[in-house]
């Protein structure tokens, strides 16, 4: 028994050491990095969608109650053993914050207002998480690094207000909550993909918060009877398995090859996606500051990844 706990632990120390991963594994998790970035940027017109069909406590819990039925069922095809007990706080972090805190927060602010202006949340949310990652985990990035972080968050901030027409909204609040618990939960999550495959994290993440999602669901349809169309449909099964399940997937995967604060930055560019589908899915426009924006935002991104620590 004591040579297999050694031997647990130190194939625990290899997949969490830094360093450990070569080059290739590195442009491997940058690019699944990138993919849930790509992913998450359709979330907010996919709630837009969704909320043509649905009130916005139904759309969050049966997006909620959707993907953790597909994650489940992966889990038990795959004969998945339940995750440690050490790890379970850890994942009550992740589903408060990515599967109910963020979703509910947001489909709320959305009501009220415009992709665009909701847009503010993602820009400020790479320089958060790696905030909370500092924090939490001891990560310690170098003065290049929260340069550029902090120069491309301006960017982003900048772009969105003014496309917002520079007005605040009571919707603020909402958004500047949903930045915060899912800063944390990106922060867990990532640390959690570093001793667990990232699609465990979600899926456990996921199956967590079934026993209040599918009742939710349940109730809140009652009291928000929903009125089916492509457009909701399409938005409802977008965010529940392509945002809440797949971009979180290839998101936790990318965090645990490249690093918390690396990852985080990669979504300095979701806003400007997301700008770019409220262009050809919600017919809003864009102002000429956009291509100057994508390329201080590039910029930014560049410096981030070839920043060490």
């Amino acid at each position: 028994m004591r040579a297999q706990s050694s031997a647990i632990k130190r194939s625990e120390i290899a997949v969490t050491t830094p360093g450990v991963d070569g080059p290739a594994a590195r442009r491997s998790g940058t690019l699944q990095a990138a993919l849930g970035v790509t992913a998450f940027s359709l979330t907010f017109p996919a709630t837009a969608w969704g909320l043509e069909g649905f009130g916005p406590w139904s759309l969050v819990a049966v997006r909620s109650a959707l993907a953790a039925v597909v994650a489940g069922g992966c889990l038990l095809a795959l004969r998945v053993p339940v995750p440690a007990r050490r790890h379970r706080a850890g994942l009550a972090v992740v589903a408060a914050g990515v599967v109910l805190g963020f979703p509910l927060l947001t489909t709320l602010a959305l009501r009220t207002s415009t992709t665009a202006h909701a847009a503010v949340v993602v820009g400020l949310l790479p320089l958060t998480t790696a905030l909370f990652s500092a924090l939490r985990t001891g990560a310690r990035p170098s003065r290049l690094f929260w340069g550029a972080a902090l120069t491309g968050a301006a960017a982003v901030i900048a772009f969105t207000v003014q496309q917002s027409g520079g007005a605040l909204t009571r919707a603020d609040a909402y958004l500047f909550g949903a930045l915060l618990i899912c800063a944390a939960g990106y922060t867990e999550g990532g640390r959690l993909a570093r001793v667990m495959p990232g699609w465990q994290v979600i899926g456990w993440a996921l199956v967590l918060c079934l026993p209040l999602s599918l009742p939710g669901a349940l109730v809140a349809l009652s009291y928000e009877p929903a009125r089916l169309s492509a457009h909701s449909v399409t938005g409802l099964l977008w965010v529940a398995v392509g945002s809440q399940f797949l971009g979180l997937v290839v998101w936790y995967r990318g965090m645990a090859a490249i690093g918390i604060p690396k990852a985080s930055q990669l979504q300095l560019a979701q806003p400007l996606l997301t700008l770019v589908w409220s262009v050809l899915l919600l017919g809003e426009r864009l102002t000429p500051a956009a291509p100057l924006t994508a390329a201080a935002v590039l910029v930014c991104i560049a410096l981030t990844q070839r920043a060490r620590g």
